[in-house]
């Protein structure tokens, strides 16, 4: 009797709890009714977003070594934390240090051993050219380097029509990439850094572009390169030397990029390492002669006052 009394007491609520099951199972995402569960679309996590930039620097004016870039910024380069600068927010162009963007668009877009294709329209660019001939073939990844060590400006278009079908498809992408770095103070026109009208960046910006630039292995293996044998089509072997003169003379510096226009000045984004402390330096528009006597001189410096923890990807 009492088994009984229980079975006709609990039936109601029983079948009330089956319904919300199936209910919420209905309208669960990605469950049947049924109880299988659907596949769901894979979303990739996002970049790597470097910390911020301390809006202030660390040192006073006064103490830091003077140096003769229209703009710079002197930077920790795992915490952000800021060393020394001048007119870092201001807008200018900025060369050929703008590859490092289109660097990350390449290698964050994959498939780096894909073979790549060279076509005529790639071809129609200056000065710094590779020399590359309307059908040849090359992969991605070793045309990377070629670009990042030797600053060509052919290879550059040959990457950015690969990627995404034009250059101005590709410019596009760089900004893109540029809003979710939090660079808000940059405008690209195209992947190599060529003056074009509207196109800009700021030293702030860039140096966010380099904390990123330095986290990737790939750009990190190819700009710490003082040179670096690029095998063509016919089996000719060219050994590319670096654009940047400080590797090899600094034994501290460990990469990144250099860039020169009319329009932007001698540009140079450096790293160095020392002790388990890096800095990143952006320097806009200065004079040749200037600025690898600069650049030693404030990385330096700052590697004796960084008190950045060392970087488990730095090595």
């Amino acid at each position: 009797m009492p088994r009984l009394f229980f079975r006709t007491a609990l039936a109601p609520l029983l079948v009330l709890l089956s319904a919300c099951a199936v209910q919420q199972g209905a309208q669960r995402p990605g469950t049947a009714a049924s109880g299988v569960v659907r596949a769901q679309p894979y979303t990739p996590p996002g970049p790597w977003l470097p910390p911020p930039i301390d809006a202030r620097p660390v040192f006073a004016n006064s103490s830091v070594p003077a140096i003769r870039a229209e703009s710079f910024l002197l930077i920790d380069a795992a915490s952000g934390r800021h060393l020394a600068s001048k007119n870092a927010h201001t807008r200018r162009a900025v060369a050929s240090t703008q590859k490092l963007v289109t660097a990350l668009v390449i290698v964050e877009s994959g498939n780096l051993d894909k073979p790549v294709t060279v076509l005529s329209s790639d071809l129609r660019v200056e000065p710094t050219v590779l020399g590359l001939r309307a059908g040849e073939t090359y992969t991605r990844r070793h045309l990377l380097y070629a670009f990042l060590i030797k600053s060509c400006n052919d290879v550059a278009n040959v990457l950015a029509r690969d990627n995404a079908g034009s250059v101005s498809a590709f410019a596009a992408k760089m900004n893109a990439r540029m809003r979710v770095l939090g660079c808000q103070n940059s405008n690209f026109r195209n992947p190599h850094g060529l003056t074009a009208p509207g196109q800009y960046s700021t030293a702030h910006d860039m140096a966010r572009v380099a904390m990123a630039a330095y986290r990737n292995p790939v750009i990190r293996d190819a700009v710490r390169r003082p040179s670096y044998t690029f095998r063509r089509n016919n089996g000719q072997i060219v050994t590319l030397q670096s654009t940047n003169h400080l590797l090899g003379v600094m034994p501290e510096c460990n990469g990144m990029k250099t860039g020169y226009t009319v329009a932007a000045g001698r540009c140079l984004i450096s790293t160095a390492s020392h002790a388990g402390r890096d800095v990143i330096l952006v320097q806009l528009g200065t004079r040749t002669k200037y600025i690898w006597d600069d650049g030693r001189l404030l990385m330096g410096w700052g590697l004796q006052r960084c008190q950045g923890s060392f970087l488990a990807w730095n090595r």
